[in-house]
This record gives C-alpha cells, sequence and structure tokens, in this order.
C-alpha cells in the first residue's frame, strides 16, 4: 500500500496572531531593562550583537507589516512546511538587511513595530497573501513563521544575556509543531515516532509503518530542546549524551536530519 498523505496542520488564525504580539511583548520587555553594556554584548550567531539581536526581533513584525503594503500576489509560491528549508538561502540579504535597523532607541523602536503590526493586521483575512523574501505565502502561514522567528530569537537572547525572558505558549507550541512537521516532511516514512511533548509527534524516515503497541523506533525530546536541534542551536550527540533526547531503535538517529533551518 502506498505511504498515508500527510494532512497539513491548521493553525487558528486568531489565537497566532496572538501569540505573535504576546512574545513580541515579552521580548520587549527584557530589551528595555537591559543595559548598555548587555546591549554591546556577543551573541551565538557571529558578530551579532545582543543590539543587532534585538534590532532583527523587530524586523520579524515589521516584514508583515511592510509587505502588507505592497500588492497581492496572484498566486501563492511558498508552502509553509517548506519555510524552514529555504531560510538559509537568504542568510547574507537578512544580515544585511539587520545591520542597517537603526537600534539607537530601542524602545521606541520596539512601540512603533507593535503599533504598525497591529495595524497592518486590523481586519486582514488569513487566506491574504503576502509577499515574503522567500516566495508568496498566505497571512496565516506566514504568522505561524513569526512564531518561530521570535521563539528562536527570544531563546538566542535568553543565552546570550541570562535574561529569563518567558515564552508564550501559544506560540511555543506553534514553533514546535511547525519544525515537527518540516521534518515529517523532509523525512516521509512511518519508521520512526519523534515525541515532544506536549505539543507534537510525528513519524517520519522510511521503513515499516507502526500501527499498534509501542512504536521499535522512538526519539523523545522536549520543545526547547527540539527547537534548538532543528535550528543549529544543538547538537544531536550532544543532547544524547546529557540525556535531554532520548532515542530508542536502530533508525531513531536523527543526526543526518538536522538542523532544518541554516
Amino acid at each position: 500500500m502506498p505511504p498515508a498523505k500527510k494532512r497539513t496542520r491548521s493553525y487558528d488564525s486568531t489565537k497566532i496572531r496572538a501569540a505573535v504580539l504576546a512574545q513580541f511583548a515579552h521580548v520587549r520587555e527584557a530589551v528595555e531593562a537591559l543595559t548598555p553594556e548587555q546591549l554591546d554584548g556577543p551573541t551565538r550567531l557571529g558578530e551579532w550583537t545582543v543590539r543587532d539581536l534585538a534590532g532583527h526581533v523587530t524586523m520579524v513584525l515589521a516584514s508583515m507589516a511592510r509587505k502588507l503594503g505592497e500588492p497581492e500576489p496572484a498566486h501563492r509560491e511558498l508552502a509553509l512546511l517548506d519555510w524552514p528549508q529555504v531560510t538559509a538561502t537568504e542568510a547574507a540579504s537578512i544580515d544585511e538587511d539587520t545591520r542597517a535597523v537603526d537600534t539607537t532607541d530601542l524602545p521606541a523602536l520596539f512601540a512603533e513595530t507593535a503599533a504598525r503590526y497591529e495595524a497592518a493586521l486590523a481586519d486582514v483575512p488569513g487566506e491574504r497573501l503576502v509577499p515574503t523574501r522567500f516566495g508568496a505565502m498566505t497571512v496565516a502561514d506566514f504568522l505561524v513563521t513569526r512564531t518561530v522567528e521570535l521563539v528562536v530569537h527570544t531563546d538566542d537572547l535568553n543565552a546570550a544575556t541570562g535574561a529569563g525572558i518567558p515564552f508564550d505558549r501559544q506560540a511555543l507550541a506553534a514553533c514546535t509543531r511547525l519544525l515537527a512537521d518540516a521534518l515529517a516532511a523532509k523525512a516521509p516514512g512511518g519508521a520512526v515516532e519523534v515525541r515532544i511533548p506536549p505539543y507534537a509527534v510525528v513519524q517520519c524516515v522510511e521503513g515499516p509503518r507502526h500501527t499498534r503497541g509501542t512504536p521499535p523506533n522512538v526519539v523523545e525530546t522536549d520543545p526547547m530542546t527540539w527547537i534548538r536541534l532543528a535550528t543549529g542551536r544543538a547538537e544531536w550527540a550532544t543532547e544524547l549524551d546529557e540525556a535531554r533526547v532520548g532515542a530508542s531503535g536502530e533508525r531513531a538517529d536523527l543526526k543526518a536530519l538536522l538542523p532544518l533551518m541554516g
């Protein structure tokens, strides 16, 4: 029998819109409390300082507000599950755009960005197409990608500053699910079950399909460890050694499939 066709996960657009704004607010509050010395400190993102990273976070919302002001594309060009793998293609331009952000007055920048986001999204239907640097997507799909950007960079900021910025539950759930589904799309199959409680369970990798009982190949981890693995912030072998990932079965080695985002 042919493998079962994977169903695209649906997201509640209203909840995702609110989650994006909530996570942005968490970052905004933390950034406003940082000292000049902390803002000038390093991050794990190459040459970016904390100030650069904070400026990039404003781009996450500003890009949506700006793109919604452009003409609507005629055709959808990018599916949600394809987004994680194409992000690396624009790394250089993203870096250039980030360095061009005026971060002289970060509180004002964050306030202005939040206001523009709320105004731009007012009464915009989720099925409307919006141009992105990777191709036209629906507003609903683009919003889900914003949860990934915000959650991942919140973690980057926490790693750089120890600020302990909290994660909005809905944003964390959407980020975890999208990256889990992207793995299943990259390596379709039913031989391995990947569990990321409490948010996601997916099957992937070609091989015998599990139908009942305990699967022979299981990977289990927590949401933040999964997100770090999927985005290249953590190494598979290290997370196994530190017992932050459990993997059982001869096919339960995902090293060759990670990261999903460059």
